[in-house]
């Protein structure tokens, strides 16, 4: 028996657990702003999400594609589970989304208190195909584990009965 849970032989569990948690995170962020109006309004094309000053509440502003101010709103959070982090798909850094010189937009980045999220990329997310791509890539990983250790010596992907039939 190992002591060492970061060891080579827990790899597969530990990416699983990776693939878990960033699919969770995804599909988090899709949750809590389709409880605004956000989501909905294609007029936004940006949210900064102020999530550091209070640990009870995410601060959101919405912006428009100039990097203009819209409105705000506030989500709650009643458990640690709905608190707002950065999700790199999401996050402006990671998708290249413009910011406009001189914005409101790009003031509300500058004060470094939140993250600001690309609304296109996560209009764009879609929650059933993300979960069957995750699934898939959880099996994989835990595959690789049950072949180094012996449990799984081999294994075929498909669905039952769909192999040729010999004529």
């Amino acid at each position: 028996m190992h002591d060492d849970l970061s060891s080579d032989e827990f790899r597969g569990f530990h990416e699983a657990e990776r693939l878990m948690n960033n699919h969770r995170s995804r599909a988090r962020a899709r949750e809590r702003l389709s409880c605004t109006d956000f989501l909905s309004d294609d007029d936004v094309a940006a949210v900064h999400v102020e999530n550091i000053s209070r640990a009870d509440r995410a601060l959101m502003s919405a912006f428009d594609r100039a990097g203009r101010q819209l409105r705000g709103d506030t989500l709650y959070v009643d458990d640690p589970s709905q608190r707002l982090d950065v999700v790199p798909e999401f996050d402006h850094d990671y998708t290249g989304m413009a910011v406009p010189d001189g914005s409101d937009l790009a003031e509300a980045i500058c004060r470094e208190d939140g993250w600001v999220v690309d609304m296109e990329a996560l209009r764009e997310y879609d929650l059933v195909e993300d979960r069957r791509t995750t699934q898939r890539a959880m099996f994989l990983a835990h595959l690789g584990d049950m072949m180094n250790d012996g449990r799984a010596r081999g294994f075929v992907l498909g669905r039952f009965g769909d192999s040729e039939s010999a004529s």
